[in-house]
């Protein structure tokens, strides 16, 4: 029998989730669509990858894997984990922490995420290199002398 493939739902990269204590859901903070940096290679300190899903049937083995479009979809990161769907009609909600991705150069990165080895979706993020504007140069300010000798 063919092994039936959980219906991705939604998957966003992103700074943060948080969970709320009592009712479970989660708060996605800073959604990441583009990474812009004024040199590359760039490091990015913490990406989450977060997604839902349905549909599924028994325990399933998820894989994130992250790859360089560009580059002949070189693998940057993978990682893999089972997911036990209890019934059919649940929502299962995943977050998976990247710690100190590096992305080498200006381009289109994907993730994508497979269940028992078939391909269940992709979410792209583009690397651009962008001019840093520098602040603005005002001139000086003179001190304040207090009144002039015409100020009553």
């Amino acid at each position: 029998m063919d092994e039936i493939a959980p219906i991705l739902l939604s998957s966003i990269v992103c700074d943060r989730v948080i969970f709320d204590r009592l009712s479970g859901m989660p708060s996605i903070i800073n959604i990441i669509q583009n990474i812009n940096a004024p040199k590359y290679p760039v490091r990015h300190d913490q990406l989450i990858f977060f997604c839902e899903m349905t549909n599924g049937h028994g325990v399933t083995r998820l894989k994130i894997r992250l790859v360089d479009i560009d580059n002949q979809d070189k693998v940057i990161f993978e990682q893999g984990q089972p997911v036990d769907f209890k019934d059919v009609r649940q929502i299962v909600t995943v977050a998976i922490n990247l710690m100190g991705v590096v992305f080498q150069h200006t381009g289109e990165y994907r993730f994508q995420l497979f269940a028992n080895d078939t391909l269940l979706g992709e979410r792209s993020v583009v690397c651009r290199q962008v001019t840093m504007p520098h602040p603005p140069q005002h001139p000086p300010t003179p001190p304040d002398t207090g009144p002039s000798e015409n100020e009553p």
